[in-house]
C-alpha cells in the first residue's frame, strides 16, 4: 500500500500559479505511475497528469497539457503539479493517486488516494 499526502492548493486569482506538492510513502518501489486527478462539485474527478515512477515520464490530458506541469523529485518521493494560467474552471479538490492496474487514464486504475487539497481560482 502507498500513502499519500498533498499538499499547496489554495486561493488564487485567475491567470495565477500553483505548485501542489504530493509525498509518497510505503511501497512506493511497486508503484507503475502516479497521477493527478481532480473533482469539482456535482462532477466526476477528472484525470489530469501522471508520471511513470521509473522513468518519471509524463503523460496528461489533452484538457490541460501546456497549463499544467507533472514532475517528480526521486530523493524525496514527492511528485508536483505545476497549474500556471488558471482559471475559474479550474476550482476543484485536487487528489494525487497511485497507480494499481488498468488504464493509466482512468480513475478505477488507482488504488491509493491522497486526502485532496482544495484549489479555488477567483476571477
Amino acid at each position: 500500500q502507498v500513502q499519500l499526502v498533498e499538499s499547496g492548493g489554495g486561493l488564487v486569482q485567475a491567470g495565477g500559479s500553483l505548485r501542489l506538492s504530493c509525498a509518497a510513502s510505503g511501497r512506493t518501489l511497486s508503484t507503475y505511475a502516479m497521477a493527478w486527478f481532480r473533482q469539482a462539485p456535482g462532477k466526476e474527478r477528472e484525470f489530469l497528469a501522471g508520471v511513470y515512477w521509473k522513468t518519471s515520464t509524463p503523460f496528461y490530458a489533452p484538457s490541460v497539457k501546456g497549463r499544467f506541469t507533472i514532475s517528480r523529485d526521486n530523493a524525496k518521493n514527492t511528485v508536483y503539479l505545476q497549474m500556471d494560467s488558471l482559471k475559474p474552471e479550474d476550482t476543484a479538490v485536487y487528489y494525487c493517486a497511485a497507480h494499481t492496474n488498468g488504464d493509466i487514464y482512468w480513475v478505477g486504475s488507482y488504488g491509493s488516494w491522497g486526502q485532496g487539497t482544495q484549489v479555488t481560482v477567483s476571477s
